[in-house]
């Protein structure tokens, strides 16, 4: 036996272990002790300074390029164009800054778990003293509505129970005894032990303190979380791909340039400006503004369909999500006890509806509605388990609430359900005494004056319990049935209680337990649940018609969480759920194995929880996690995309994930997802769009450097790095942003998820970079050289010859970039097919843009700051025939690839 397993030795054993007494510890041990263990707290990590989380945020190859090209244009005399590149790279910085700083807090929030205040027996007397101060071998007390302060073995329980559903997952508070229970039990099934930060829903108790601080269940997560890692998102990956290729080519080819301008005659300086013109026109300075507010869009959207992202990159990842694991108390069900079954010697029955809300009707278990009132033996069980009840069920506001234990709240809202008003049963039929619940004794019993006179005895609880003291024979066939029925309810996954009555000759002021010995009528069964959201059998379906795999991971017991995954489709009938305890015998590589072939886990520790999420990842798989507890924090973190629950979810769940649902509807995770995917598809237009121009820019300085003639001494170049920076940043990014508002594709919920390891540009967006950026510089370089010709003819001087020729070249890129702006709406669909004005934000960023270049063209002071010159009107008519063609062009691209799929 481990020399820890606290709840599997006796308590003298414990007391004995700890040097402690039931009567606690004196004031100078305890002194001692704290010395020795330290504060009853949670250790606070120092972590990284807020100083080295923001030079972080420049080691990205992408942004080493954009820094690099600060550094160019400022070696050039271009101190505004460096400044406004140095502008979008300490935007981005700051932006990401924030998201990890307040990620940073999750450990923080586990801190606040931890109750102040404790009652505790100190010199044999009790005490109030703060949580922190707490040591092993303390002795506290625990009543109904405590927080337990540490973790401790119980020496005494009366009526105990404590709810630990956000540690362990387990929907309904767990029954708390002094005898030791196995030492290989899980947390869940600990029956002897209380950790920190559960809650004591009711009865009382006296326990010892066995764990204090990091050495705490509590603890144990806390370290668990520290060691999770923070996974970048595909997204990043790709870019960070793309910004080490674009480097790599820069370089590349600046240096081939300056190399062929300096044999062919260049001056020193205009061979270097030819390569910086280069180096900041193929760099796409205006990426990082696109896909930083083309993602800021997305959240705003996912906002409005009640997913609050905490991490701009977690929009993203969900659209590229090939597997949900999902808590299930709470996430994929209510978190709210419901009978369904009723079973009574005449006959069964089901109770349709979900949660507390008194809204539902009694059918056959074929599913038939139950014709007029309700059947007296119905009738007879839904009192007796309304009577022998202290829960009350109340609505507040829009939502029921529940005071009590949630199973006692599950059978007074089937009694309600049914009309029978379970507040009214109790004013009719008043309680006179009462027997509580007792772990050893299995069943609660209450004393009742009834209406017409006389008394009525309610007995509920574990079926044996009860069927003990009914007249039923032992070995009769009706207790035979009795039985067979309690198998089959409790296969569904479902708690069963019995109920009972008996009615007592004469008159009794109190009940004592002989009363409840013998003599009683069984009444039935009633079998309960916490029953999947309707919503999110939908959303299942709807997940894995997009090609997403659901698996459900939890605390709960495997007979409950094999019915709840059979009833959403996680789970063939009769399969069987894997338990946290199989899962720890398994080797990495057969837990990876055991990770894709099944899709419900029980039983389940916070540690397994993270280490299905690694296996899963080791396999490939884009893991999203969803959950609501502290057990959650860990494995929400360690996840691609971590989801937690806006309305029962801890403060932890919620600091460690990167995605918050504000109505804890596990069917907003099919919207995110949906929403996820558009924002891709959106990114990958933008980029298509971006990325022929860069090239498109480097093409034509590349045949200007090595084809153009030397005027006079100088080079001849069609663009000056500052109107190649108007181009990259104004022109691109008013053009580009308007994709982010583009609606989804047809199949965007049809299709499989993208593969993890898929490049984000995919041959298809490179050939039509290449295609594009050819147009491009085809048109752009012709209309130069004719301009800069035409002016040299009309008498211009050679300056300002060039500048209108290079202003020509500037537009004709412009308007390029307007018609085939239209044509990446939908990389697939034609302009016509996904409407003229679906997106009429793509109409405002080309007016927008036509404004600025009339004043880039026409306006003096862009005329000083850019070099810019007027051109004449028919210019403007050739750059727009020369532009149009890349309309018909893509059209024909596009029609030539869906013939080839076969659309």
């Amino acid at each position: 036996m481990p020399a820890d397993a606290w709840h599997a030795r006796p308590t003298a054993d414990v007391l004995a272990a700890l040097g402690t007494t039931d009567l606690g510890l004196s004031t100078e041990v305890a002194a001692r002790r704290l010395v020795e263990h330290g504060p009853n707290a949670l250790p606070q990590h120092g972590g990284e300074s807020a100083l080295s989380i923001l030079v972080r945020q420049f080691h990205n190859p992408l942004i080493y390029v954009l820094l690099a090209s600060t550094g160019l244009a400022i070696l050039t005399g271009k101190v505004f164009d460096g400044l406004v590149i140095l502008g979008v790279v300490v935007l981005n910085a700051i932006i990401g800054f924030v998201q990890e700083y307040r990620a940073g807090k999750a450990i923080q929030a586990l801190s606040a778990m931890v109750p102040q205040l404790a009652t505790v027996l100190r010199d044999g007397r009790r005490q109030s003293l703060p949580a922190a101060d707490l040591v092993p071998g303390d002795v506290v007390a625990l009543q109904s509505g405590d927080k337990v302060p540490a973790d401790v073995r119980l020496l005494e329980a009366r009526t105990l129970k404590v709810e630990e559903a956000a540690l362990t997952g387990e929907s309904v508070p767990v029954e708390k005894g002094p005898a030791p229970v196995d030492a290989d039990a899980g947390v869940g099934d600990r029956r002897s032990m209380g950790y920190s930060g559960t809650l004591v829903t009711y009865g009382t108790g006296t326990a010892v303190v066995v764990g204090t601080g990091a050495r705490t269940e509590l603890g144990r997560i806390s370290a668990l979380l520290k060691e999770a890692d923070d996974l970048e998102t595909p997204l990043t990956k790709q870019l960070g791909v793309i910004g080490t290729w674009i480097t790599a080519g820069i370089v590349a080819v600046s240096v081939v340039l300056l190399a062929v301008g300096l044999l062919r005659g260049y001056p020193l300086g205009d061979a270097v400006l030819a390569a910086v013109t280069l180096a900041v026109g193929a760099i796409p300075e205006g990426l990082p503004a696109v896909v930083t507010i083309a993602l800021a869009i997305g959240v705003q959207r996912m906002a409005r369909r009640r997913s609050v992202v905490r991490k701009l990159p977690a929009v993203e990842t969900l659209g590229s999500t090939t597997v949900i694991c999902s808590d299930k108390t709470g996430t994929l069900t209510k978190n709210e006890m419901t009978v369904q079954a009723l079973w009574t010697p005449a006959g069964a029955w089901r109770l349709t509806g979900v949660g507390y809300a008194p809204e539902g009707a009694l059918v056959t278990d074929d599913g038939v509605a139950v014709p007029g009132p309700v059947p007296d033996a119905v009738r007879a069980l839904l009192t007796a388990g309304a009577l022998c009840n202290d829960a009350t069920v109340e609505r507040q506001g829009d939502a029921w609430a529940l005071t009590g234990d949630p199973t006692e709240g599950a059978l007074v809202t089937a009694a309600d359900k049914l009309g029978l008003e379970a507040e009214a049963l109790r004013v009719s039929h008043p309680r006179l005494d009462a027997v509580p619940f007792e772990s050893e004794r299995q069943y609660m019993a209450t004393l009742h004056r009834e209406p017409g006179g006389g008394q009525a005895i309610y007995v509920k609880g574990a079926p044996e319990a009860v069927l003990r003291r009914c007249a039923l024979p032992e070995g009769g066939a009706e207790r035979a049935a009795v039985l067979a029925e309690v198998e089959r309810i409790a296969a569904q996954g479902m708690r069963v209680l019995a109920c009972g009555v008996r009615r007592p000759g004469g008159s009794h002021a109190e009940l004592a337990e002989s009363d409840v010995e013998a003599g009683f009528t069984f009444l039935g069964l009633q079998g309960m649940i916490d029953p999947p959201r309707a919503e999110a059998v939908e959303a299942v379906r709807a997940c894995r018609a997009a090609g997403i795999t659901v698996k459900m991971i939890t605390g709960d017991h495997p007979e409950t969480a094999r019915a709840i995954g059979e009833a959403l489709g996680l789970a063939d009938p009769g399969e069987e759920a894997v338990t946290g305890a199989e899962l720890g015998r398994l080797s990495d590589e057969a837990l990876r194995e055991a990770a894709a072939r099944h899709n419900v886990f029980a039983r389940v520790a916070p540690e397994h929880k993270l280490r299905l999420v690694q296996a899963l990842q080791a396999r490939g798989e884009v893991v999203a996690m969803t959950g609501d507890g502290v057990n959650d924090a860990p494995a929400l973190k360690q996840a691609d995309i971590g989801v937690a629950m806006g309305i029962t979810g801890t403060a932890v769940s919620k600091e460690a994930a990167d995605v918050v649902l504000a109505d804890d509807n596990f069917a907003s995770i099919a919207a995110a997802v949906e929403e996820g995917r558009r924002v891709y598809d959106n990114l990958i237009k933008a980029l298509a769009f971006l990325l022929p121009t860069n090239l498109g820019l480097a093409v034509i300085l590349s045949v200007a450097v090595a084809f153009f003639p030397i005027v006079g001494g100088e080079a001849l170049l069609p663009m000056l790095p500052v109107q190649i920076l108007w181009i990259n940043l104004v022109a691109s990014v008013a053009l580009a942003l308007p994709l982010a508002f583009e609606a989804p594709e047809r199949d965007v919920m049809r299709r499989p998820p993208r593969r993890p390891d898929a490049p984000i540009l995919s041959r298809f967006v490179v050939g039509r970079t290449v295609a594009v950026a050819l147009l491009m510089a085809a048109g752009a370089i012709g209309l130069f050289l004719n301009e800069y010709r035409e002016a040299l003819a009309a008498g211009v001087e050679a300056a300002a010859a060039l500048g209108e020729a290079q202003t020509m070249a500037v537009t004709t890129v412009i308007l390029f970039q307007i018609f085939y702006l239209l044509n990446c709406r939908s990389l697939k669909e034609s302009v016509l097919q996904i409407g003229l004005f679906s997106n009429p934000w793509v109409y405002v960023g080309i007016g927008s843009l036509l404004v600025l270049q009339l004043g880039f063209v026409y306006l003096p002071v862009m005329h000083a700051v850019f070099g810019s010159a007027p051109i004449p009107a028919h210019a403007w008519g050739e750059a727009l025939v020369v532009a149009l063609v890349v309309i018909p062009a893509i059209g024909l691209e596009k029609w030539w690839r869906r013939r080839r799929a076969g659309a």
